[in-house]
């Protein structure tokens, strides 16, 4: 009877170890995904400023960078732009925690 209460026991702290390290690779890949949007996101507002990238006149820099961040599973809380420089920040949702990321893109010469 001791070693059947042993081996439910290894086998609960298996389990719980296990679902532990699924989380943590999870949340882990959330904050790269995070990371992931708000570079793209970044890079796209910057290349909107700078003229690089050409699109309808209503489409200002912090709009592009929406878009794009939306489309990366982002949300995008806050957009500034300074001169030919990005900056932007992305939150992308995990369980009831979420993952929050900044970028900043434009012309090392810029300022």
């Amino acid at each position: 009877m001791a070693g059947a209460v042993l081996v439910v026991g290894l086998l609960g702290v298996s389990a719980t170890l296990g679902l532990g390290l699924a989380s943590v690779g999870a949340a882990s890949a959330t904050a790269q995904r995070a990371a992931s949007a708000a570079d793209a996101a970044a890079l796209a507002a910057a290349d909107v400023a700078s003229g690089a990238v050409l699109v309808p006149e209503d489409a200002a820099p912090c709009l592009i960078a929406r878009r794009v961040a939306e489309g990366s599973g982002a949300d995008l809380t806050a957009c500034e732009v300074d001169g030919l420089i990005a900056t932007v920040t992305v939150r992308v949702p995990f369980g009831p925690l979420a993952a929050r990321a900044s970028a900043r893109a434009g012309p090392p010469d810029a300022r």
